[in-house]
């Protein structure tokens, strides 16, 4: 019987490499899979739905909050961003490690939900390699960069609240730890209590047979 796969959620400030740790990931190792968002938003030049996104009219996607089948979801400007459950606890009961990259607002929202969910906070080694990384993209102005870095304290305030750290200093470094991470979570107390208790169903027939 193939084991559940775990629920991950990658967060981390502007500029910490999270997507492209994200990405190196999901290709090197086939056991992952990234979770794809309900929006609806018009589809762009190039998306297609189901692999970017799943595009939605706003009637089905207030029908998906009312019947709860939303882990978490935020409207932004007009439009609403959600992830779907069921695509989620699908690729879960596959085998498949289910990726999700969301802000800290929403990974906290589904811990709360979830508790067994791996939550993992990527960031630079210091404040001043955050800001030197926005300023290194050259696409944003200093007055937008500055909103990023405000951004960015309010989620140092919880980054206590995740179960693991990553320092993204070196990427290719870093991957290897967050693969490790992730391995690691697989044996703790809480996610083998179905082994735990097999194990002792087993001890009690054996000592009686023995008996």
């Amino acid at each position: 019987m193939k084991k559940r796969g775990l629920l991950i959620i990658i967060s981390g400030f502007a500029g910490s490499g999270k997507g492209t740790l994200m990405k190196a990931l999901l290709s090197k190792y086939d056991n992952f899979a990234l979770s794809i968002s309900a929006t609806t938003r018009d589809k762009r030049p190039g998306e297609e739905d189901g692999k970017d996104y799943f595009f939605v009219s706003v009637e089905e996607f207030e029908r998906l909050i009312k019947e709860d089948a939303l882990l978490e979801y935020a409207r932004y400007v007009s439009n609403y961003y959600g992830t779907p459950k069921k695509y989620v606890f699908d690729m879960l009961e596959s085998g498949k490690d289910v990726i999700l990259e969301i802000e800290t607002e929403g990974a906290l929202k589904v811990k709360a939900k979830y508790p067994d969910t791996v939550l993992i906070f990527v960031m630079p080694q210091s404040v001043e390699e955050i800001y030197k990384r926005l300023k290194k993209r050259g696409t944003e102005s200093e007055e937008v960069i500055m909103k990023r870095m405000t951004k960015a304290g309010e989620e140092a305030k919880v980054i206590e609240k995740y179960d693991y750290i990553l320092i993204n200093d070196e990427i290719d470094e870093c991957l290897v730890r967050m693969y490790e991470t992730i391995n690691g979570a697989r044996n703790t107390i809480m996610r083998n209590k179905d082994q735990i208790e097999r194990v002792n169903e087993e001890f009690e027939v054996f000592l009686k047979e023995e008996k």
